[in-house]
């Protein structure tokens, strides 16, 4: 009760200063402005937005799995399937979630007020879903099926309305990139703080009982989620609007999706190599805890994993400048791709080497956000071109299912290999159990990053197109 009353004090607070700003209460600006550059600080402020989200998605990728076998006190088996059977109800709300806020009006736009309304309801879904309840198994898989449930649920309430946002405050698609980049550099950044410092707070937290440390941890990073969203709200503007005589039903723009080719294949790509990144965080706990056997190594290998994706995200911008985005991902996907697998051959003794590997692996995929979630806006664009029709949230909305599918298969499919051969949480694992962690780190993870190749290969949608398309676009708003 306490942490709520902090959290919806410090929103009054942030939206009273925003009601008193005449600067940042004209928050959707004449569509004539789409071609406009952002400032500096309105960049850092939407970027900052994705820290916020972070402090749940780094610590569900790298740490629910592990919460859930090690402390929660699950079998592997049942968790895999609990994260997977909860993607059902996703793949009904993110589009739902789409449509709703393509279909918001508010005097803050669409996409923004959302920041408000579910940051703190986000946060204690988060708090319940790492308490470990005094029930027996069963009714421990009961408790994880509902509260993962209603986190992921609140967690698209947020996140589908936030990613929209950066389709609407430029259409210029070099900013978009960097405004993309912007972003996931708070956000890797973040993530490689939560992966350094998630485990330590626990055990302060806990103070040897893991259960109240995370429980404790995830308050703290509930209130911090809540405030960052606050001033992500103040800080951004809603540009570009739809056509003002745009009248479509979810359905329609359901169809129009289906139809848009460019969309389609970045809805594949997202959720290969996400399975990629959340097998890569989600089994590096595995594989220090029961196949290196130094633990001690865990935090760290995560931290600099995490700064790498930040140092290849800030590079997205510069690298798009002399390489077209489709050739771009499909270098480094191979990259990914041949050191993933080259790493299973490195020696449990060899920790540096592990290290470099992972550093250069991450700093391959880092491009791989800003790159495709600058595209996806790209597709709404295509489709607004293609059909006289715009419904920014629902592509973004189907983009933010694929990644969470993504995630729940790479995290599932790890735990159902855990159980076939063998883990059992807490104990020395056997050879063959040794040698698949070893392969849910290394070979597996690099074998997606290679399909994920041969899937960019058929994205067509080139630079010299999308400038056509935004002449195109402007010159019909001119005429409205």
């Amino acid at each position: 009760m306490q942490i709520s009353r902090l959290c919806l004090t410090t929103l009054r607070k942030a939206v009273l200063l925003y009601s008193k700003s005449n600067k940042l209460v004209n928050t959707v600006q004449n569509s004539n402005d789409r071609l406009s550059k952002l400032g500096l600080r309105e960049k850092l402020g939407y970027g900052l937005g994705d820290a916020g989200f972070n402090l749940y998605w780094t610590t569900i990728a790298s740490f629910l799995a592990a919460f859930y076998t090690d402390t929660f006190g699950i079998n592997a088996a049942a968790a895999g399937t609990m994260l997977f059977v909860t993607k059902i109800i996703d793949a009904f709300t993110d589009p739902a979630m789409g449509a709703i806020a393509d279909r918001t009006k508010t005097r803050f736009g669409k996409f923004r007020p959302y920041l408000l309304w579910a940051g703190v309801p986000m946060a204690a879904a988060a708090v319940l879903t790492f308490t470990t309840p005094n029930l027996d198994e069963g009714g421990k898989i009961i408790w994880a099926y509902i509260t993962y449930s209603l986190m992921m649920l609140i967690y698209t309430i947020l996140s589908t309305p936030y990613s929209a946002l950066s389709g609407v405050m430029t259409a210029i698609s070099q900013e978009r990139t960097t405004l993309i980049s912007i972003r996931f550099l708070f956000a890797f950044t973040c993530g490689a703080l939560v992966n350094k410092f998630t485990l330590p707070l626990v055990e302060f937290f806990g103070k040897g009982n893991d259960a109240k440390g995370w429980q404790y941890t995830m308050i703290f990073y509930g209130v911090l989620a809540a405030i960052i969203f606050v001033i992500t709200f103040v800080s951004t503007k809603e540009r570009i609007a739809p056509p003002p005589k745009q009248k479509t039903n979810p359905l329609e723009d359901i169809r129009e999706l289906l139809g848009n080719k460019p969309w389609l294949i970045l809805f594949a790509l997202a959720m290969i190599i996400m399975m990629t990144i959340t097998m890569r965080a989600g089994s590096a706990y595995y594989y220090f805890y029961y196949y290196v056997e130094r633990p001690e190594f865990l935090s760290n290998y995560l931290f600099w994993q995490m700064i790498a994706y930040a140092a290849g995200a800030l590079l997205a911008p510069v690298m798009t400048r002399f390489v077209d985005k489709t050739k771009l991902l499909m270098i480094l996907m191979s990259i990914v791709g041949i050191l993933s697998i080259a790493f299973y051959f490195v020696p449990k003794d060899m920790i540096w080497t592990m290290f470099g590997l992972n550093i250069l692996i991450s700093l391959a995929l880092g491009p791989k956000s800003p790159l495709t979630w600058s595209m996806y806006a790209d597709t709404a664009d295509y489709n607004e071109w293609k059909n006289g029709n715009r419904a920014t949230a629902m592509t973004f909305s189907a983009a933010t299912f694929s990644q969470k599918l993504g995630g729940a298969l790479g995290s599932a499919g790890m735990l159902w290999v855990l159980a076939a051969i063998g883990y059992v949480a807490n104990e020395a694992q056997t050879g063959a159990s040794q040698n698949g962690i070893a392969l849910l780190q290394t070979v597996v993870p690099g074998a997606f990053a290679l399909i994920a190749v041969f899937v960019i290969s058929f994205y067509s949608l080139s630079g010299e197109q999308l400038e056509k398309i935004q002449l195109e676009l402007s010159e019909r708003e001119e005429k409205t």
